[in-house]
């Protein structure tokens, strides 16, 4: 089936930086890929990220660290 999909980038204060995902999407497998950027186009600083993956009533959240 399909559902609701929404994947989301935080600083480590919790402010959303970039929504990567806000749609729906069939079961499956996906890839998401996060060039870096804030939602304003800016480049986001190195250093520590929250991404937060949420199916229905499901949801996912890892630490990641952008390097350039």
């Amino acid at each position: 089936g399909a559902g609701p999909v929404q994947v989301r980038v935080f600083d480590v204060t919790g402010r959303l930086v970039r929504t990567l995902v806000d749609d729906v999407r069939t079961a499956g497998e996906h890839t998401v890929t996060w060039n870096g950027t804030t939602d304003s186009g800016r480049r986001a600083a190195s250093g520590t990220y929250l991404y937060r993956l949420q199916t229905g009533s499901r949801v996912l959240s890892r630490t990641m660290t952008l390097v350039k």
